[in-house]
């Protein structure tokens, strides 16, 4: 079968792959209908992780059940399917508790398991013609039958959950004022997220149009754009004051923005003006004293690629003393997706959220190279890439 391929930094191609096929009683597979591009897949194009060649990427991925094994009992051939990006047992300490994410079962020696990942178990990515899918009943969300939906309830897998996760991390309430860092696709799911819970005032802070745009028209947001100055600033104005909550949807890479060139009209990040704590330090600012934050962007142990000897290994200068002062609190940590997925998913059936605007391209497998080059690129118009084998 034909899969995305990491070839080595900035290189995937679509190869030939040996196809998937039941190894246990509890899995299936399915053949793949959607798999989407994550920012997270990037860390990995980019080799800021230790990611090997020969990783088949993917871990949103949705279709239909074409083979069951023996022991499963809730899905049948023909079921339609999405998968959390977690790879999880169900019934390990953590799973039973509801942090899917973190399943000590699946990934023996690490806290969490997941489809096309380094570090994250041995399961192949879903960017593929077919995936196999461990503990399947506890890891597939049935589907309504048919076509409708396909590109919101692909989201499900990953990003419409972790947005919505970012906020939960924040514990945002209705009538809240929340400001996002990051317009990538988590980023516009959380403010998707906080007009849901009726969020009063929506802060999104990025410097590409296009993002901001579809931040200030699908989320009633205001948005910030911090090549044209310091965000916490801008917000602070905008605002009256320091906002309840906020929001960290860029992670590890994030740029500074005192280091941004506003004179180029190149919205690409720039690796050598990467300062990792910047977010992080933007939201001390600029959260209220006794407010919360939610970091579900992604943060990493080690670095290959990072701008200097501290951060590679994964420690970043925090203002922990002001985090200290202001008495803050803070959420981490990657989704438990299913922990929301099969509510996100009634939201969508009963058309009272839609996240399928954030979807700018859907494409033939074939042409994963050339969107992964533009989705790395942080090109004007791209914002979530859907493959279709």
């Amino acid at each position: 079968m034909r899969a995305v391929v990491y070839q080595g930094p900035y290189d995937v191609a679509v190869e030939e792959v040996e196809e998937p096929e039941i190894e246990h009683p509890n899995d299936v597979v399915v053949d793949i209908t959607t798999s989407c591009i994550c920012g997270s897949d990037l860390h990995m194009y980019e080799g800021r992780t230790a990611a090997e060649e020969g990783i088949v990427f993917g871990h949103e991925n949705m279709g239909v059940v074409s083979e069951v094994g023996e022991a499963v009992s809730t899905l049948a051939e023909g079921d339609r399917v999405v998968m959390p990006f977690n790879v999880s047992c169900g019934f390990c300490q953590n799973c039973e508790e509801g942090y899917t994410g973190f399943c000590t079962n699946v990934n023996p020696g690490f806290a969490g398991g997941a489809y096309g990942y380094v570090a994250m178990g041995p399961y192949p990515g879903g960017q593929a013609e077919k995936l196999r899918v461990p503990y399947a009943d506890h890891n597939a969300l049935k589907l309504p039958e048919g076509r409708e939906h396909e590109d919101a309830f692909s989201l499900l897998a990953d990003i419409f959950p972790t947005g919505w996760h970012g906020t939960e991390l924040a514990n945002l309430q209705p009538g809240e004022s929340v400001a996002i860092f990051g317009a990538g696709p988590v980023g516009l799911m959380a403010a998707y997220s906080a007009k849901i819970k009726g969020a009063a005032e929506i802060y999104v802070v990025d410097q590409v149009p296009s993002r901001l745009e579809l931040a200030e028209e699908h989320c009633d947001a205001q948005a910030i754009d911090f090549s044209e100055g310091d965000p916490v600033d801008q917000i602070i104005e905008e605002h009256g004051g320091m906002v309840d909550k906020g929001v960290d949807a860029v992670g590890y890479q994030a740029t500074d923005p005192d280091d941004v060139d506003t004179d180029t009209e190149d919205y690409s990040y720039q690796p050598a003006k990467e300062n990792p704590a910047v977010v992080i330090n933007n939201l001390i600012r600029v959260v209220r004293p006794t407010g919360e934050l939610g970091i579900p962007g992604l943060y990493v142990p080690e670095d290959p690629g990072a701008p200097d000897d501290m951060a590679a290994q994964g420690r970043l200068g925090i203002d922990f003393g002001k985090f200290f002062e202001k008495g803050l609190k803070c959420g981490t940590g990657q989704c438990n997706v299913k922990e929301y997925n099969r509510y996100l998913r009634d939201m969508i059936i009963e058309g009272r959220a839609d996240p399928s605007w954030v979807v700018s391209h859907r494409v033939n497998l074939d042409e994963a190279p050339e969107m992964y080059e533009a989705f790395d690129a942080r090109e004007e118009g791209v914002t979530k890439v859907l493959l279709e084998p």
